[in-house]
This record gives C-alpha cells, sequence and structure tokens, in this order.
C-alpha cells in the first residue's frame, strides 16, 4: 500500500493493519522528511488519545492529515504508533 500527497509517496508499506476502513502504516514505512508534529490530538473512546502530523510536501502543507496513536488501550494494540491519513491523502496498492 502507499499513502500519495502531492504527487508524492509518503509511506509505502505491504503490513498496513486496516482498521475502521483506514489503513495504518507501520511507522518505519513513513518518509520523515515530510511530517511535522502537531499539537492537534483527539480522543477515540476506545482506540485512545490520537496525535497529528502536518504533511509537508514541495512547501505544500496539509495540515493535521495523518494521525497515530502513541499510547493505545488493549483493543487497539496492534495499531499502537501506526501512522493513518485523510483529507485527500490518497491510498493505493
Amino acid at each position: 500500500m502507499k499513502a500519495i500527497w502531492n504527487n508524492k509517496i509518503v509511506a509505502e508499506s505491504n503490513e498496513t493493519k486496516v482498521i475502521e476502513n483506514n489503513h495504518y502504516f507501520p511507522p518505519s514505512s513513513i518518509h520523515t522528511e515530510y511530517f511535522k508534529p502537531s499539537d492537534t490530538h483527539t480522543k477515540c473512546p476506545w482506540k485512545g488519545t490520537a496525535s497529528y502530523y502536518t504533511l509537508e510536501v514541495d512547501g505544500e502543507k496539509n495540515l493535521d492529515a495523518a494521525w497515530f496513536y502513541p499510547e493505545t488501550s488493549d483493543l487497539a494494540k496492534q495499531i499502537e504508533n501506526y501512522v493513518a491519513f485523510w483529507r485527500g491523502v490518497e491510498i493505493v496498492e
């Protein structure tokens, strides 16, 4: 699977985990040069508190376009620190 935004592959892995129709990419599969930490946090009742990244590619920013759970509940341990995408990031095989 590939995560693509602004014509760049920002993450790529054969070992994503699909939860609630989102592909979660292993942390080692993201191209860190495109990821900038965000101060945004949200809570999921069963996964825990999510942290976000803003994607920056070729000078363009996609605010809070990626999220991950640094500490998950026991029910979501399989995606702890894995990264998922939205806001126009295309997920393709």
